[in-house]
């Protein structure tokens, strides 16, 4: 400082400084600094954080493009990423550089300007944990910190990689591999830590979320969120009252889920981390907690000190959870006034139906509403904070039908909230769905463990789902507009100050609405369908919007000729880019046609096929779809070739195709098994062939 000081004033040094720490170099380190990603506003040429800012509002501040010249949008370039698989993350977008990520967790780093690819990192995912990852082989993204990069991976590493080169810094497991643990939501920075949970709920494994030393990768703290074996000790003070909650049964073996795989907030001026989690483990809570209990903290926003992961407060959206209504849907912060007075608020629309405008400070209710058709309650007590659950829905004894689905009124799919209309605008659905308890359940370490019966289910029908667009008021709680689709499972959202509304849809197009009253102001094809949430970045003066395209998740693996509906036929995964003006153009699709099935015997007892039926919808349909309809994603299996089927007890019980991605089931599964598969599959070949045939 001696130094300095004969040059320049105290003042000046201290000036000096403050400009460094504002331009991100935090003590000397250049890239993303702590000051940086507290003040996202100052800066809405870049995306710095995964929602854009800490209250992830997904909301830009840029108006180049608005409702006068959105006419002249067009595509600017384009990026392949090669893959058939879905594609589900936001790009950041940091002083002129992309960073994305694509299907097994591969990470691209790419030229904001002209999309030429800087460097690519795959992680190499062996491709066995496609069986472990209940929602296709996605990622949702990075987070950028210094000049370091993190994704979690699908097989439950947390890597930092060099931002100029994809270089590995560090690469650390955060979960028990031998366990189906996986790994696809999007880490945040938070006070120079990562932040990172995983999913598997379905599979049978114990969710938590985790905060790791940014610079050396070591573990600073760990948040269980169900309690583990009673005989044991806890492992924080917060399980022993969540303890008392759960009664009955043996859950810890079962797993018993809560899995924080995806939705995470902060808040810098309360110092506080909100974590949603999800799901029970088993699904049924008739297994997994059969004496009865709201078993914490399933279902549950959770606020956390950052620095030690202390719990402050917890809601629970869904105590007791008994219908995979998670809450690790994307959580929005926000300041306005509610009955005259300013409120500090978190709002959420989780997949159970209801709307919930929580106060972020103390976690008290303010209001929730349903924003979708909801059967399975009549509302949510104020008083209590409770939904009021329909009665005569115990599926123990028969099928009930519930709305929502457990693809929820809403999934993980992004919203956005407009500060300038007071909006959140919604990528809404509505599906219903049929529960009853299996009576052959048993848990199985490592394959669909859920205790409802999925061997009930032999079609999704096309009629029986919708999706919309819709704009909601979090005040009045109320629908002010909504944009119709014939399908569920479109993308995510952005707004911007432009009075804009960019969202992708499951049926191959991306489109932009006006935010006061949702007109339709522009729309292209994006060649698949999407699924991601859109961002928008400025280099040099010019803005531009970008949005991965590819068609995956849940929905299309599992809905089978639902999921056919939206029409995807090249699911060629890009980065998509816009600005006005643009001239570029994706390749030419070329026609799909189906080739005309090959007539194979398919005369088989009725019992047969039955076992065949009920032993696919056990273990097959997670992946293949619901009647062994292809939904767009994986092979359809109607239509396998004669090998194949011939194949069938090698890739089932033998693993042949594990390199793909295909799991064995040699664990729970026979050679009659198999005989039985073959004689559905080839029954609903043969009816396919019909169906074909009278159509032609």
């Amino acid at each position: 400082m001696a130094r300095f000081s004969a040059v320049f004033s105290q003042g000046k040094v201290l000036a000096l400084l403050a400009l460094l720490l504002a331009a991100g170099c935090d003590g000397g380190v250049r890239g993303v600094s702590d000051a940086r990603l507290r003040g996202t506003a100052a800066e809405p040429g870049n995306w710095l954080t995964h929602g854009g800012d800490y209250g992830e509002q997904r909301h830009s501040a840029l108006r180049q493009i608005d409702a006068g010249n959105i006419s002249d949008l067009g595509l600017a370039w384009f990026f392949d990423t090669g893959t058939k698989r879905g594609l589900e993350a936001t790009p950041i977008v940091v002083d002129g550089v992309i960073y994305t990520t694509g299907s097994w967790s591969v990470v691209y780093a790419l030229d904001a300007r002209s999309g030429e690819l800087l460097w690519r990192h795959d992680p190499q995912v062996p491709r066995r944990y496609g069986g472990w990852a209940c929602c296709d082989v996605v990622n949702r993204g990075v987070a950028v910190y210094r000049d370091r990069v993190y994704v979690g991976t699908l097989d439950g590493r947390l890597l930092a990689l060099n931002a100029q080169s994809g270089e590995p810094i560090f690469d650390v497991v955060t979960v028990d591999q031998s366990v189906p643990y996986t790994i696809t939501m999007a880490p945040r920075i938070v006070k120079g830590m990562v932040i990172i949970g995983n999913g598997g709920a379905e599979f049978g494994v114990r969710g938590y979320v985790s905060a790791y030393d940014a610079i050396t990768g070591e573990l600073r703290w760990r948040f269980y969120t169900v309690p583990g074996n009673p005989a044991e000790p806890a492992e924080h003070p917060e399980l022993e009252r969540a303890a008392k909650t759960w009664s009955g049964g043996e859950w810890w073996k079962m797993g018993g889920g809560g899995t924080v795989w995806d939705s995470l907030a902060y808040d810098p001026e309360l110092d506080l981390l909100y974590v949603g989690t999800g799901n029970g483990s088993p699904w049924s809570r008739h297994v997994r907690s059969p004496g009865g209990g709201d078993n914490l903290f399933l279902c549950s926003i959770l606020a956390l000190r950052p620095e030690t992961g202390e719990l402050v407060w917890h809601y629970q959206t869904t105590p007791g959870d008994n219908w995979d209504f998670t809450s690790t849907q994307h959580m929005i912060l926000a300041d306005f006034k509610i009955g005259g007075a300013a409120r500090k608020v978190l709002m959420q629309a989780p997949k159970n139906g209801f709307f919930y405008v929580l106060d972020r400070a103390t976690g008290e209710l303010i209001s929730a509403e349903p924003y979708v058709e909801v059967s399975w309650a009549k509302g949510v007590d104020k008083k209590t904070g409770r939904p009021i659950e329909v009665e005569g829905l115990d599926y123990r004894d028969e099928i009930v039908v519930v709305q929502p689905s457990p693809y929820g009124g809403h999934n993980w799919q992004p919203m956005s909230y407009d500060p300038q209309s007071g909006l959140v605008f919604i990528p809404a659905h509505e599906i219903a769905y049929a529960f009853r308890l299996d009576p052959k359940w048993e848990f199985r370490p490592g394959a669909w463990n859920l205790g409802y019966d999925p061997t009930i289910a032999d079609e999704f029908p096309r009629d029986a789902v919708s999706g919309h667009l819709l704009a909601w008021d979090p005040v009045a709680q109320k629908e002010v507009w909504r944009a119709q689709y014939t399908g569920p499972w479109n993308g995510g959202v952005l707004s911007t100050a432009g009075g804009l509304v960019f969202q992708g849809t499951a049926h191959g197009t991306f489109a932009a609405y006006r935010a006061a009253d949702g007109e339709l102001l522009w729309e292209v094809s994006a060649g698949t369908g999407i699924v991601a949430a859109p961002v928008t970045y400025e280099v040099d003066g010019q803005q531009f919007v970008a949005v991965m395209a590819g068609w995956g998740g849940a929905f299309p693996l599992t809905a089978g000729d639902a999921a056919l509906a939206a029409g995807v036929t090249d699911n060629s995964g890009r980065l998509l880019v816009f600005a006005l003006g643009g001239k570029a153009q994706l390749p030419e699709q070329k026609a799909q046609h189906a080739q005309m099935l090959a007539a194979l015997p398919a005369n088989f007892d009725a019992e047969t096929v039955l076992r065949g039926n009920h032993t696919f919808h056990r273990w097959c349909t997670s992946c293949h779809g619901v009647g062994a309809v292809g939904g767009g994603l994986l092979p359809d299996l109607r239509r396998s070739q004669p090998g194949v089927l011939d194949s069938l007890e090698a890739i089932v019980l033998q693993g042949s195709l594990l390199g793909a991605g295909m799991p064995r089931f040699d664990e729970w599964l026979g050679a009659k098994d198999v005989n039985d598969l073959r004689a559905y599959l080839l029954t609903r070949r043969a009816a396919l062939a019909v169906q074909e045939a009278a159509a032609r």
